[in-house]
């Protein structure tokens, strides 16, 4: 039982080191706008490329006209796939958005969504790219991530 508990925690250390993020303090902090500068991985390990991820509901992919309700379904579907690998979105590493139409409002909104999914956490490194148009029509955010699993 001690060899097991010892184990666990060796496994719970190892894959909480795995994953490094910084901000550099010459740069601005980034955290207030939800992301990180840089984020490293110094360990073998499982990365997760996860496609982009639209604001769309379930399997109909209902797009409701609300930016705010597709930013939360887009983070949720985020969700759902990491939860497929046993993963939390800190284990992102980088997550790139873009946004129809983008201005500083929608700007807000999505900082306050991804404020509440990280919780505290380390942002992921992010780019974000305003787009005029998405593949289909009412689309208005899509979000595709890179995660990273320690072995």
């Amino acid at each position: 039982m001690k060899y097991l508990i010892s184990l666990l925690l060796c496994a719970f250390t190892f894959q909480t080191k795995a994953q490094t993020f910084k901000n550099p303090d010459s740069l601005f902090n980034p955290a207030p706008y939800g992301f990180s500068h840089v984020s490293s991985v110094k360990t073998p390990g499982e990365f997760i490329y996860i496609s982009g991820q639209s604001g769309g509901l379930g399997k109909e992919h209902f797009l409701n006209p609300d930016f705010r309700i597709q930013v939360k379904t887009a983070l949720e579907n985020l969700k759902v796939i990491l939860n497929n690998y046993q993963l939390k979105p800190e284990n992102i590493m980088k997550i790139t958005i873009l946004i129809v139409d983008h201005s500083p409002e929608k700007l807000k909104i999505w900082e306050e969504e991804i404020s509440k999914v990280w919780n505290g956490k380390p942002f992921p490194t992010s780019t974000l790219i305003p787009v005029p148009k998405l593949a289909l029509d009412g689309m208005l955010i899509e979000v595709d991530a890179i995660a990273f699993k320690a072995n």
